[in-house]
């Protein structure tokens, strides 16, 4: 949080200062765009007896804010919807039975990205970037599809066992293509690698087991950018 805090006031200071800001080959100090995609998400656990049953496709969307701070070098922000889904399975007690549950977990984040882009000059129509960064994400829905026993599948809304706020190391990389001026259509495949615990509580049968998991998804983004 610190180091966000630090990208911020330096964001604020160039903003202070437009007559600094130039954007590589006359490109306006500010740029806005939008971008959707698929992902592919998956829930690695950190607790005894809790295994990770295999990756969920899911979808995510937003807005995108780009302050250009040199030829190069942008600070890439805005906000994403990101529909992360995972699947775990894991030792589970209901009305007095012991058993294996097989969990579905399907949760909606809306997320506050800050990167550094890097791009290179542009080559024919093409420019080709990286950018890295840091997530903070908020919950905003949180639904499971269940299977305990071997019996029917369930779903089940799980707001309460999922933290409300997660954290994440973003590393991307990608191509924008010139449609003329300032606007640029884009793709990007970027890694989300969360690093906080997504999951609330302790496990049903042994209390003494605190339930811990990271969720990490890849998106394949296709945008434009004005």
């Amino acid at each position: 949080m610190l180091i966000k805090k630090y990208i911020i006031l330096g964001l604020v200071i160039l903003l202070s200062f437009p007559s600094y800001v130039k954007g590589q080959d006359d490109l306006p100090s500010i740029q806005f765009g939008i971008k959707a995609g698929p992902n592919l998400g998956w829930i690695k656990p950190d607790a005894k007896s809790y295994s990770s049953e295999g990756s969920v496709i899911g979808f995510n969307w937003g807005f995108i804010t780009e302050f250009n701070i040199s030829s190069n070098y942008a600070i890439n922000t805005g906000f994403n919807v990101a529909y992360n889904n995972g699947k775990l399975k894991y030792p589970y007690v209901q009305d007095s039975v012991e058993s294996i549950l097989q969990r579905k977990y399907n949760l909606q984040y809306l997320e506050i990205p800050i990167c550094l882009k890097m791009r290179t000059k542009q080559i024919g129509y093409i420019t080709y970037y990286g950018k890295i960064g840091l997530g903070t994400s908020f919950n905003l829905r949180a639904k499971s599809k269940d299977v305990f026993n071997v019996e029917a599948e369930t779903e089940n809304n799980i707001q309460d066992d999922i933290t409300f706020m997660r954290e994440s190391l973003i590393v991307g990389a990608g191509f924008q293509y010139s449609l003329g001026g300032s606007t640029f259509l884009l793709f990007e495949i970027v890694f989300n690698n969360g690093f906080s615990d997504i999951l609330n509580g302790k496990n049903t049968i042994d209390t003494t087991i605190k339930e811990n998991a990271i969720s990490n998804y890849i998106e394949f983004n296709l945008g434009v950018l004005f």
